[in-house]
């Protein structure tokens, strides 16, 4: 009788990381949608889809506080150790990221709503395909997570080097702008901060496939060069 009752609770219990990690998920596709429409909103000059995103942002909000209190009674009831302690830890540091992203995503909003009026699409151009770079990014990111794929979380990490040059070579095009038009200035400030909002993105994408080789490896991979990830990445634990 003592190992049935045993076996539910462990059964209970792994539901209960699943449905967790389900939630995550689906806190993950919000981000990304109210990154998407930010971005679209930016560049097509869509003032009533970036309203849209910036009154949104509560969602992502509410979804962290809830699942930040789910992981502390799992932790209060549960007492996890090992892997399961290892993969608590990841979802609350997760979902901190996520919720950062989508912070960016409402300032990026806030943007388009201060330059819809000007249909400046010359200027928003300029990190179209910056956006998307990110967009990606933080797409594969969430897949890394869901599949706790560190190969996958490997790949995001590399990419988000790419996206410090990238961001470097749009704000020198951003600058170029300035120079040529000084009446653009305070416009073509405002994306700047756009595409700064965008490479904190990126930097938040990948911290969150750092935390998914720290739950699969047992390591904290955090403030370390690439390739020490990728030497702590290849070893089993």
């Amino acid at each position: 009788m003592m190992e049935e009752t045993e076996h539910h609770i462990s059964q209970q219990f792994n539901q209960e990381l699943r449905e967790l990690r389900n939630q995550v998920l689906s806190m993950g596709g919000l981000v990304e949608e109210q990154l998407l429409n930010a971005l679209t909103a930016l560049v097509e000059c869509d003032i009533q889809l970036a309203k849209r995103v910036y009154n949104s942002d509560y969602k992502i909000n509410a979804l962290e506080v809830a699942i930040d209190e789910d992981c502390s009674r799992i932790i209060a009831r549960r007492q996890p150790a090992a892997s399961d302690l290892r993969l608590l830890i990841t979802v609350i540091k997760t979902i901190g990221d996520l919720e950062r992203i989508g912070d960016e995503a409402e300032r990026i909003a806030q943007m388009a709503m201060q330059e819809a009026e000007e249909s400046p699409s010359r200027y928003f151009v300029a990190i179209n395909h910056f956006g998307n770079h990110v967009k990606q990014m933080l797409h594969d990111a969430l897949d890394a997570f869901a599949r706790m794929d560190v190969d996958a979380a490997l790949h995001v990490i590399r990419e988000d080097l790419k996206v410090d040059n990238e961001y470097d070579s749009v704000s020198r095009q951003l600058m170029t702008y300035m120079m040529e038009d000084t009446r653009s200035i305070p416009l073509v400030m405002d994306i700047m901060w756009a595409a700064r909002a965008l490479e904190r993105v990126a930097a938040h994408s990948r911290n969150v496939c750092e935390y998914v080789i720290y739950f699969v490896r047992g390591k904290d991979v955090r403030h370390v060069s690439v390739d020490k990830i990728e030497e702590v990445a290849r070893v089993p634990k």
